[in-house]
C-alpha cells in the first residue's frame, strides 16, 4: 500500500486511512496492463485517485503470458472497521477491439435492482470507481504507445461470501461485493460512508416506491414495524442516527410522504433540534422530557427526578405516575413535527409513531396509521 499512510485523530486517538475497492481495483488493473504492455512483472505501481493525489500500491499475485496480465491488489482499510478489509481484488486484462471495456468477474456482484448508480445487468463498479481504472489503465497505454483496446476484468476473492455482510442483498446486488468509491481515500471510522450508504437506500426506494416511504433509527423501529404495523423495514430506511441528512435527502429525491417510527430514546432528541441523535453528539433526553413536563404543569422536584434519571423508561414511569403524559408527550411530538417541519422547508408529510418499551405507543399524529396502513398495501 501508500508507504506513508496519512492519518487523523478522532476521539483522542491516531487513526490510518485506507484505501477503497475502487483504489484496490484501479491499481490492480494498472499493474496488469503495465505487465500486458511492457512483458516485464510488476511489483508496486502509482495511481492517481480522484483528488489527484498519488498513491502507491504494491501488488500481490501476478500472472503474465504474452496475452494475458492478472495481478492483485490486498485492500488495506486503515483502521476503519470495514468488512472488505484485507479482500483481494484482482484484475485480469487482455487486449481487446475497441478503447477500455471494463466488467466484473468472480466476486463481484451484479445489479439486479433499479435506482442504483449502475444499470440493471452490470457489475456493481460504480462510476468513479470505472472513471479511476479508466484514466489510469489509459495512463499505461500513453506510455507504452499502445492503440489497442483493454479488455479489463475485476474479480474480488471470498467476494460473494463477504457481500453476505454489507447491504448488497438488500440493494438486489447478487454474487458478490461492489467495486465503491468516490475519493478512493477511506475515512476510519467515516460518518460519510454510513450517510452515502442511506442515500443509496433512497435512491432505490425511489425508484421502487415513488413519493412514499418508511423511516426509522434502526433495530427497535424493524421489530415495533414487524411486530405492531406488519411493514418489514427492509423495505424502507433505517438511518441510524442520521435523521438530518436522511431529510435532506428525502427532500432532494422528491419524497412527498414520510412516516417516521422510533423509540422514544431516539426521536425525543428531535424536540431539541438535534439531527444527529448519536450520544457522542448530544444527549439532551432528560433536560427535554423535564422541560416539557414543567411545561405541564410538573413541579421542581418533580423535574429534579427526572433529570437525574439514566434512561428514558425510568424518566416515562415518573411522568406517568404524576398524570403528565399525554400532555407531556403531545408536547414533545408538536415540538419534533416543529423541527422536522423547518429541516424539510414544508416540502412533505411527516407522520410520526413514537413507542417506548413493550411497543406502548406514547404519542402519534393524526395521519400516522393512515399512513402506515397505505405502506403496507405498498408491500404486501
Amino acid at each position: 500500500m501508500n508507504k506513508n499512510p496519512e492519518v487523523i485523530v478522532k476521539n483522542g486517538k491516531q487513526l490510518r486511512y485506507g484505501y477503497t475497492t475502487g483504489s484496490c481495483a484501479a491499481a490492480a488493473a494498472t499493474a496488469a496492463a503495465e505487465m500486458l504492455l511492457s512483458g516485464v512483472r510488476v511489483d508496486s505501481v502509482p495511481i492517481t485517485l480522484p483528488g489527484g493525489e498519488t498513491v502507491v500500491f504494491e501488488t500481490a499475485g501476478v500472472l503474465l503470458t504474452p496475452e494475458k496480465a492478472a495481478c492483485s491488489v490486498i485492500k488495506d482499510a486503515g483502521d476503519d472497521p470495514d468488512v472488505t478489509d484485507g479482500i483481494e481484488i484482482t484484475a485480469e486484462v487482455t487486449f481487446c477491439e475497441g478503447e477500455i471495456v471494463i466488467t466484473g468477474g468472480t466476486g463481484v456482484g451484479v445489479v439486479t435492482g433499479k435506482g442504483l448508480q449502475c444499470k440493471v445487468g452490470e457489475a456493481a463498479i460504480n462510476p468513479v470507481p470505472r472513471k479511476m481504472i479508466t484514466q489510469n489503465v489509459k495512463r499505461m497505454c500513453e506510455k507504452y504507445f499502445c492503440k489497442k483496446g483493454i479488455y479489463i476484468k475485476i474479480s474480488a476473492l471470498n467476494g460473494e461470501k463477504i457481500a453476505q455482510k454489507t447491504f448488497n442483498p438488500r440493494l438486489g446486488i447478487v454474487g458478490g461485493i461492489s467495486i465503491l468509491g468516490t475519493t478512493g481515500i477511506v475515512e476510519p471510522m467515516s460518518e460519510q460512508a454510513l450517510i452515502e450508504t442511506i442515500k443509496v437506500l433512497i435512491r432505490k426506494a425511489k425508484a421502487q416506491n415513488g413519493e412514499t416511504i418508511l423511516i426509522s433509527p434502526g433495530n427497535y423501529g424493524r421489530d415495533y414495524c414487524i411486530r405492531q404495523l406488519g411493514i418489514d423495514l427492509n423495505l424502507g430506511i433505517k438511518f441510524s442516527n442520521f435523521i438530518g441528512e436522511t431529510l435532506d435527502y428525502l427532500v432532494y429525491e422528491g419524497f412527498k410522504e414520510i412516516l417516521l417510527v422510533g423509540h422514544v430514546g431516539k426521536l425525543v432528541k428531535i424536540a431539541g433540534g438535534v439531527m444527529n441523535t448519536h450520544s457522542s453528539v448530544a444527549d439532551c433526553r432528560m433536560e427535554i422530557l423535564g422541560v416539557h413536563s414543567a411545561m405541564a404543569g410538573a413541579d421542581s422536584s418533580t423535574v429534579k427526578k427526572i433529570m437525574e434519571c439514566k434512561t428514558t423508561d425510568e424518566a416515562i414511569e415518573i411522568i406517568e405516575n404524576n398524570n403528565l403524559a399525554e400532555a407531556v408527550f403531545q408536547s414533545i411530538l408538536e415540538k419534533i413535527l416543529f423541527q422536522i417541519d423547518y429541516r424539510t422547508k414544508g416540502k412533505c408529510q411527516v407522520e410520526i409513531i413514537i413507542f417506548t418499551t413493550n411497543d406502548k405507543i406514547i404519542a402519534q399524529t393524526d395521519q400516522a396509521e393512515r399512513l402506515a396502513e397505505k405502506i403496507r398495501g405498498m408491500h404486501p
